[in-house]
């Protein structure tokens, strides 16, 4: 039996080298359109995929599925999941919830998400979107949506500082032409989109994507449709028990990498921070004491 916390597309994800020909065309094939690929019967899978009836069997079976039905009735857990509204979420889990202080619970529902989230994110793709954030040969756009500009704010603050060419992303899209007309081939587009995921999102992945910019993703457990074209997507898990998604997780990834880029150019950074501090001190920005 599949563990619940575990999405679809994480398991095709982590099985995927050890999977046969056939068997990774089709894991393509399901993570196009995704989680709506696999909600057809086995045989219109099969066909669309190119492969037969028989590799979907064994591929359900490799991902940890007793059958074809338990498969499915996964991706339709995630297909809810992902159309949830706040209201519909609230509902899931307040008929439910135990009789422990709310401040335990979301605290136990926040280190879970932690834990899950480390435990799947692969080093050398941390490590090689580092590299890319630090490159300062590289303008570095950030955008986030609704919910999610809060975090492409704050990470935008302290790359700001980290690095020179860092462009914060306004979030109404008849603005962004005006930015991705100042984007070239080798920048770096890094996007926050949690379900419910916006439109407008990946079409500027998209627009950027054909501009010849590298597209770091920052999701959820279930993935944006931004995932399929991101050169690095990091999935976080983000529910907790309330109307809203939690961002720890999240912040957690962001602020790690901004410590792990700070190291890789900290001569120059350091630099920047003088320049600031010394700027803060003229401008009386900050309250002294003595």
């Amino acid at each position: 039996m599949v563990q619940k916390s575990a999405s679809v597309t994480d398991l095709l994800t982590e099985k995927f080298d050890s999977l046969t020909r056939a068997e990774r065309q089709l894991a393509s094939s399901l993570q196009e359109n995704y989680p709506v690929s696999g909600l057809g019967s086995i045989t219109n899978v099969a066909s669309k995929a190119g492969v037969s009836a028989p590799t979907v069997a064994r591929l359900v079976q490799k991902l940890g599925f007793a059958g074809f039905a338990e498969f499915q009735a996964s991706l339709r857990d995630e297909l809810e999941a992902r159309i949830s509204n706040p209201i519909a979420k609230h509902d899931s889990w307040a008929g439910k919830a135990p009789t422990e202080h709310i401040l335990n619970r979301f605290t136990d529902a926040v280190l879970d998400n932690i834990r899950q989230s480390l435990a799947q994110i692969d080093h050398q793709a941390f490590d090689r979107t580092c590299d890319l954030l630090a490159d300062t040969d590289r303008h570095l756009f950030i955008a986030g949506g609704r919910i999610t500009r809060m975090m492409a704010d704050y990470f935008f603050l302290h790359m700001q500082v980290i690095r020179p060419d860092v462009t914060n992303i306004q979030s109404i899209s008849n603005a962004w032409p005006h930015y991705l007309l100042n984007m070239k081939q080798g920048d770096v587009l890094a996007l926050f989109d949690i379900r419910r995921y916006e439109n407008s999102t990946l079409r500027l992945a998209e627009m950027a994507k054909e501009r010849g910019a590298h597209i770091i993703l920052f999701t959820d457990q279930w993935r944006s449709p931004v995932d399929k074209i991101a050169d690095h997507s990091f999935g976080v898990h983000v529910e907790v028990p309330s109307a809203w998604d939690s961002s720890a997780a999240t912040l957690l990834l962001i602020e790690t990498m901004i410590a792990s880029i700070e190291t890789r150019t900290w001569s120059d950074t350091k630099q920047r921070m003088q320049t600031l501090e010394e700027m803060f001190d003229r401008t009386r920005f900050f309250r002294k004491f003595k």
